[in-house]
């Protein structure tokens, strides 16, 4: 047995799950909020213990333990050092040397990666040279990524890229119809994002499906607030929504998806807003928050539904931009076995499921509405007579994280 931690890190928090592997059993997990400022936020979640009982910050529920503190944390080394301390003074562990691995969840990997690696100085320098490929994520990765190795050095550490598994795609699908020479001088082309998710629900189906991964066209639709659509045909990432970076595609909750760049020079003129100013709308000011002007959760937007023309119109978009991409993947394949949804809302937004099937029927993609309705779990939500399958399957990048790991530690 071998205790492996699976870790997201971004600019300003860390997120982490602790395995038991081979069992695949999560020991604990947890999440550090608000690196670099005083009241930074500390919350590990794990199965409660005589230790935990003694512990003033900690609320046990039957076998569930959460410990919580809010307290200063200058930096991700200072985050990381607090994490490990937590972990063995809450007995999930006796020794950091426990954690014989890391995987670390890398955003882009361009064209160097298509598969997870064992992390090198070489690997670390060229997570560092993709940087412009993903701004707000791989300096926050790679940051991780050398916290984790100054004090775990005895640990396996492995980088897995989000954009690995879409590394199989056709030329014909991520090439832009730009001039040649931008992919060949700067890498300009479409190379996704969700690679890891998509891979482990596109696995998964296969085995609810009772089938070979590579004899199946499946449609993943990855749809939170960051929300991508991948066509997975033969076992492999055909084509994907998002695009050189995670702010192509579908609408998502403060992103834009795909916008006309003409239509961008035109606002960014009008607006007299520089590169990153316009950068920043697109990303973080768009989406459902800018359609609705209310919130960028879907949730809220279903509560303000029915008063609300404008909350109303963005959950309206949001579903017509997915059922887009979901009928041109259909085309591009020439079919499709099933669709799988996963991630807050395609896993938990029972009506948003029902809303972009209803536009699909055509198709012979229908679904039984009491299977359907209040699904927040794993489960075939096809109609009995369904042509095209549809399925719920919550994501686990976690533990997909944690197989690399163990694959490349043997």
């Amino acid at each position: 047995m071998a205790k492996i931690m699976a870790v997201n890190a971004g600019s300003s928090s860390l997120k982490f799950q602790l395995l038991e592997m081979p069992k695949e059993q999560v020991i604990a997990q947890g999440l550090i909020e608000r690196i670099g400022m005083d009241d930074a936020i500390v919350t590990i979640k794990f199965t409660a213990n005589d230790q935990a009982a003694k512990n003033a910050e900690v609320e046990v529920s039957g076998e569930k333990a959460k410990f919580k503190t809010v307290t200063a944390i200058k930096d991700h080394q200072v985050a990381i050092n607090l994490m490990l301390e937590k972990l063995s003074e809450l007995a999930i562990i006796a020794d950091f040397n426990e954690i014989v691995g890391v995987g670390h969840r890398v955003v882009a990997g361009g064209e160097y990666f298509d598969k997870s690696v064992l992390v090198t100085p070489d690997v670390l320098k060229k997570i560092d040279e993709l940087a412009d490929y993903a701004p707000l994520h791989n300096p926050a990765n790679a940051l991780g990524i050398r916290a984790f190795q100054a004090l775990l050095p005895n640990a396996v550490s492995v980088a897995v890229f989000d954009t690995s598994f879409h590394q199989t795609m056709p030329k014909v699908n991520y090439l832009y119809s730009l001039p040649y020479e931008y992919y060949q001088k700067y890498g300009a082309r479409k190379y996704g994002a969700h690679g890891t998710s998509h891979r482990y629900v596109a696995g998964r189906a296969a085995e609810i499906l009772g089938k070979d991964l590579s004899e199946l066209k499946l449609i993943t639709l990855h749809l939170g607030a960051g929300a991508s659509i991948t066509a997975v045909k033969d076992g492999k990432s055909f084509d994907t929504s998002m695009g050189f970076t995670p702010l192509a595609g579908v609408t998502m909750a403060t992103r834009s998806g795909d916008v006309d760049a003409s239509l961008v020079n035109f606002i960014q003129t009008k607006e007299n807003l520089s590169n990153e100013e316009m950068l920043t709308v697109l990303n973080k000011q768009s989406g459902l928050q800018g359609i609705s002007q209310l919130s960028s959760d879907m949730r809220d937007l279903l509560a303000a539904r029915e008063e609300n023309e404008q909350a109303d119109l963005a959950i309206k978009i949001f579903v017509d931009r997915v059922v887009r991409y979901v009928g041109q993947y259909i085309a591009e394949m020439g079919g499709a076995d099933a669709l799988v949804f996963t991630a807050g809302i395609g896993e938990n937004a029972d009506w948003v499921r029902e809303e972009v099937i209803d536009r699909l029927g055509y198709f012979g993609i229908t679904i039984d509405k009491a299977k359907n309705d209040g699904c927040r779990e794993e489960a075939d939500v096809s109609a009995a007579d369904a042509k095209i399958k549809t399925l719920v399957v919550p994501t686990d990048e976690e533990l997909m994280i944690a197989r690399d790991v163990q694959s490349l530690m043997a």
